[in-house]
């Protein structure tokens, strides 16, 4: 119940947001003034708006839907040696990083992963699972730490959404291009935006958000081999390579990903999922990104 109205209070503030905006813009519409034409410039701020609208409020709200949907422990007083541990550890790599001190936390999930996720560089979040706390050795675990400061520290979290936005962006301005063409040419609708214009918007939508998809999952993919390289520099080059051959007998074990779909593309690994193709993948195959650390690529 938590979730939905977390759900509805998110999409609520999307269209305040935008409704505001777009006030502010002076965009009433998207139809030019004699109700027949599309008024492209007010179309493309339109779709601009509500596209980067949804991605940005979803990064600053990140922390806080991370937490309550992974069921993250935040480390404040640590209780044991590997919170004592994990802590000192975290402080170690951010500083080396020149970021901030990062909120570290623990997620109940048995299979091996941690995720990093936080609007800002010097406020962000680090967590690991008590999977891979309780099978990964000391070395291991510092340097799946070390990959995910180095999401932080290359600000993957902000442009990702970046990305999202623009993708959102054109993916709804185009929709609507093409559901005003079938409308007006295909359908012969003289004024207005009649019924086979919002039909062919929302079908042009999921087919174009489908093909933009693979540009977003190409970007996430080059973030990890860019966040492999981070966490050797910082944690050594032979223990991230361990740490991934780990992670790599997991998947081949079919381990499932434990965590919320929202925060896999920030975990260190997606799992063992069935794929149909690499195109839609958020993370590069083990493999790859291990002889991409062993040649230096």
């Amino acid at each position: 119940m938590f979730r939905i109205g977390l759900f509805l209070l998110t999409n609520v503030a999307i269209i305040a947001v935008a409704s505001i905006t777009l006030s502010l813009l002076g965009v009433s519409g998207i139809l030019a003034n004699n109700g027949v034409d599309l008024d492209l410039g007010s179309l493309l701020i339109f779709c601009a708006v509500f596209g980067f609208a949804g991605s940005f409020i979803s990064l600053l709200l990140s922390k806080f839907m991370a937490k309550m949907s992974s069921g993250t422990k935040i480390i404040s007083q640590p209780q044991n040696d590997d919170e004592r541990w994990l802590l000192t550890t975290v402080a170690e790599l951010a500083k080396k990083a020149d970021i901030g001190m990062p909120e570290v936390g623990i997620f109940p999930a048995q299979q091996s992963n941690a995720f990093a996720t936080g609007w800002n560089r010097n406020n962000a979040l680090v967590a690991v699972s008590a999977g891979l706390l309780q099978r990964f050795s000391r070395d291991e675990v510092r340097a799946v730490l070390a990959h995910e400061i180095g999401h932080v520290a290359n600000g993957d979290m902000i442009t990702l959404s970046l990305v999202q936005g623009v993708v959102n962006t054109f993916v709804m301005f185009f929709a609507r291009l093409i559901g005003f063409f079938v409308d007006r040419v295909i359908l012969k609708n003289e004024r207005g935006l009649g019924l086979g214009y919002w039909i062919t918007t929302i079908v042009a939508e999921i087919f174009l958000g489908i093909l933009a998809s693979i540009i977003v999952m190409w970007f996430s993919r080059r973030r990890e081999f860019r966040a492999d390289a981070a966490g050797a520099e910082l944690a050594g080059r032979s223990a991230m390579i361990g740490a991934l051959r780990k992670l790599q007998e997991e998947t081949k074990a079919h381990v499932s990903n434990q965590m919320p779909d929202t925060l896999t593309a920030f975990g260190i690994s997606s799992g063992w999922k069935q794929r149909t193709s690499k195109l839609f993948m958020t993370h590069p195959p083990l493999e790859e990104r291990i002889e991409a650390l062993r040649f230096g690529q």
